[in-house]
């Protein structure tokens, strides 16, 4: 180790554009349950508001990593770790968003469940920061996929949020940790070399979590912590240009990761997406239509280097033994969810999940 570097056990970034507001409501919590063990990151990410000077005066002991415009949330994740690891070592790297409140002990609990059950990734329940006794959209108490590559969470189905009533109460190895309060060993995070730069938002951090597991790393939720997540800080659920992102990166994420044969996969993920675009359609969502279909026409430019991603992950994935991903239902989550009206993600067949 360079005689310039210092070392750390975890170091906390915290992703910022804009958002000063974010940050004087919620960095307080961050700073004041950081242990001197760990350090906080502030991740600018091309701001033109006046974050950088309130950090500055009001939390000097954070450390300010600037980059040069906003790269979106992996790109600036991945080019503000990169300048943060010249100067300090980290064995655990945690993304917080800037909208997230943390909790007494949150990451020393985190760390432990990681060490106890040999997760490389992990998050703890994310709870909703409006209804502090619910699930949150981004992760609750743990991400899955079905066969179509809908994700969904134990806690979350779709717009159906459970109450936290400890029905999800032991910690339990999943298919994707949220990226809103994510916990990576970094030897793991520099070995598939961060987060995808492709996907700018959204996604990605299923992305991370896939590429992990087609490498033999494990996936982890725990209900030992909680923290509470507001949502929505740059692009909220009724954005077009968010629809346009998760559509366009749900493609992106089945072609390079999918190990069965793609292409019926993706043809049947197209037609359901055409059913998604005609139901805005219908409801006059004007915006929301186009977004599909631009999403559809993104994904057909970006096919070439999506193929050639998927060829370094199909080596990756036959280098590691080929590993069987764990968290994947067999079935279809918009089936059992629309037409057979299941509401909680307890009511799924725990048979029907790898």
């Amino acid at each position: 180790m360079p005689a310039s570097q210092t070392t750390f056990r975890a170091a906390i970034a915290v992703l910022n554009w804009n958002g000063i507001d974010h940050l004087r409501s919620f960095l307080p919590s961050v700073v004041e349950h950081c242990n001197a063990e760990d350090c906080v990151v502030l991740i600018d990410n091309g701001s033109t508001d006046d974050s950088l000077d309130f950090v500055r005066s009001q939390y000097p002991e954070v450390k300010i990593v600037c980059n040069s415009e906003n790269f979106g949330f992996a790109g600036g994740y991945n080019r503000g770790l990169a300048q943060l690891f010249e100067k300090i070592q980290a064995q655990w790297t945690v993304l917080l968003n800037s909208d997230v409140e943390v909790t007494a002990g949150w990451l020393d609990a985190v760390i432990g469940a990681m060490k106890a059950h040999g997760w490389s990734a992990a998050a703890p329940t994310i709870r909703s920061y409006d209804r502090r006794d619910h699930f949150e959209y981004a992760g609750a108490a743990g991400g899955y996929i079905d066969r179509n590559g809908f994700v969904f969470c134990a806690g979350r189905l779709f717009d159906t949020y459970e109450s936290d009533a400890g029905q999800y109460g032991q910690d339990r190895q999943v298919f994707w940790a949220s990226g809103a309060a994510l916990v990576v060993e970094t030897a793991a995070w520099l070995e598939v070399q961060g987060l995808d730069e492709g996907f700018f938002a959204h996604m990605e951090e299923i992305d991370l979590c896939w590429r992990l597991q087609n490498r033999g790393y494990k996936i982890g939720s725990t209900a030992s912590a909680h923290v509470f997540h507001l949502g929505g800080g740059t692009l909220n659920k009724l954005s077009s240009r968010k629809t346009y992102l998760n559509f366009r990166n749900n493609l992106f994420l089945l072609l390079k990761n999918e190990r069965s044969p793609i292409l019926p996969r993706l043809f049947f993920r197209m037609i359901l997406d055409g059913v998604a675009a005609t139901k805005f359609l219908t409801e006059a969502k004007l915006s929301f239509f186009f977004s599909v279909w631009r999403a559809h026409i993104a994904f057909f430019i970006h096919l070439p280097a999506m193929i050639s991603k998927r060829r370094r992950e199909r080596r990756a994935w036959r280098a590691a033994g080929e590993p069987v991903p764990v968290g994947r239902f067999a079935g279809s989550i918009v089936w059992a969810h629309f037409a057979r009206k299941t509401q909680h993600f307890s009511e799924l067949p725990a048979d029907r999940f790898s």
